[in-house]
């Protein structure tokens, strides 16, 4: 006696060998091929299903070039992965939509980290002075207080910055104004001085004759 697991095996070797036209036809060979010529995967190659047993006979790629004329084996088209949701939806985030709090996930600081904030502006604010200071606009003395007063954070944006500037070069240009006229009313006491002394010098020479 044989053992059921052999005795099954045989009943199913006599069943597939009664019926040979019930099992597909094996066509990988004329696809791999097909692939090759094509330059393309298997997958995107087409087998025409009614014509297979044509197909089925083609074992060369002379014969496969053939059957790719006749329209037999296609390449199929690429399937198209559209963006066209996904930049709508970006365009309506960009107007603040679909960012509420439902929509958050990681904390603030994950979100946009305080520190890209930092460096963000302080690359605006020497960015600006670098600028100003080719332009002349500030000399390096000035320039230096103002990296400072950045680093220190006291403007919070660019705005703020050029304002201080403006006002720091009023401000000296007031007080280099008002030195200035300083000088100028010492310069004229100081010759108002030596005229009367040279007048007092000249009286008393006067009244000596």
């Amino acid at each position: 006696l044989k053992p059921s697991w052999l005795l099954l095996r045989t009943l199913r070797q006599a069943a597939v060998e009664s019926a040979p036209h019930s099992r597909a036809m094996s066509l990988k060979l004329q696809k791999r091929l097909a692939a090759d010529i094509k330059k393309c995967g298997r997958n995107r190659i087409w087998l025409d299903p009614n014509e297979a047993n044509e197909i089925s006979m083609a074992n060369s790629r002379f014969n496969v070039r053939k059957l790719i004329k006749d329209g037999l084996i296609i390449r199929k088209a690429v399937k198209m992965h559209s963006r066209a949701r996904c930049r709508k939806n970006l365009e309506a985030k960009r107007k603040g939509r679909h960012m509420g709090v439902g929509k958050r996930r990681g904390t603030r600081e994950a979100r946009m980290p305080t520190k890209v904030l930092w460096m963000r502006r302080q690359r605006v604010l020497r960015r600006l002075l670098r600028k100003y200071r080719q332009q002349k606009k500030i000399d390096k003395h000035l320039y230096h207080y103002f990296y400072r007063h950045a680093k220190g954070n006291a403007y919070k944006n660019k705005r703020v910055l050029i304002e201080s500037i403006h006002k720091m070069k009023a401000e000296r240009t007031k007080a280099k104004a008002l030195q200035e006229q300083q000088e100028a009313r010492k310069e004229r006491a100081k010759l108002l001085k030596a005229r009367k002394a040279a007048k007092k010098e000249e009286n008393l020479r006067g009244d000596g004759k």
